[in-house]
């Protein structure tokens, strides 16, 4: 058996642009599937238009609620199968995702795992930023409280005038706005912020301002997948 890591696009109808014709051979060769959300899964299969009945498709979730020993059993169960894809619902699993468990597992009963090249909208908005990329650090979602916020903040913006490591972040889309405000109020007007919106789709950009420069030109982000840094 093999593990192998399927990239998805980050942005709707980019398949042909960002996937590489490798993605497309290891997916015509896997039978089995653990990922994120099913109907997403099968949509993207479907849109490859690589000839696969999918209903021929197993699918088996692996999200953020999933269990080590039931993904443990669904391994021993398919022990025969040559190949077994693990898929995000967008951008590289594994990769601040839940397929990071099938690889941990993988790993501990000695199964190849073979990553696949694709879009990882981490890692793009890292190249853009102008930033270290040298020493950074994703920190997920921050704090919805808003004393909570500020402080988590303020923490970062010292990280990163101590060591010059990146920071990165982001938030659920419809809080987009209301996250960049908050950035502006409690940074320096003079600190660095990077948004980088719609990676990989025709309207997407990643920009770095300075809070007084996002401040005087307030992008609209609302409902929009973002990334935010803070560097130097």
């Amino acid at each position: 058996m093999k593990v192998v890591l399927i990239p998805c696009p980050i942005a709707e109808q980019t398949a042909a642009q960002v996937l590489p014709e490798e993605v497309r051979q290891h997916i015509l060769a896997c039978r089995h599937f653990l990922v994120e959300n099913i109907r997403t899964a099968r949509r993207f299969i479907s849109e490859l238009k690589l000839g696969i009945e999918i209903e021929s498709l197993q699918f088996e979730i692996l999200d953020k609620d999933s269990q080590r020993a039931h993904i443990k059993d669904y391994f021993k169960k398919h022990a025969q199968a040559e190949m077994i894809g693990v898929m995000s619902e967008a951008g590289c699993p594994g990769v601040a995702d839940p397929g990071a468990l099938a690889v941990s597992i993988a790993q501990e009963q000695g199964i190849e795992v073979i990553p696949l090249v694709g879009p990882s909208s981490i890692l793009l908005a890292l190249m853009g930023s102008g930033f270290s990329g040298q020493s950074f650090c994703f920190h997920g979602y921050l704090p919805i409280d808003k004393v909570d916020r500020a402080k988590r903040i303020e923490h970062l913006a010292r990280e990163v005038e101590k060591s010059g490591q990146t920071q990165l972040f982001i938030e659920t889309p419809f809080r987009n706005d209301s996250l960049l405000e908050h950035l502006l109020q409690t940074l320096s007007p003079e600190s660095l912020i990077c948004i980088a919106c719609e990676l990989t789709s025709p309207l997407g950009f990643v920009q770095t301002k300075t809070g007084k420069q996002w401040a005087q030109n307030l992008p609209s982000l609302h409902k929009k997948p973002c990334i935010f840094l803070l560097g130097k």
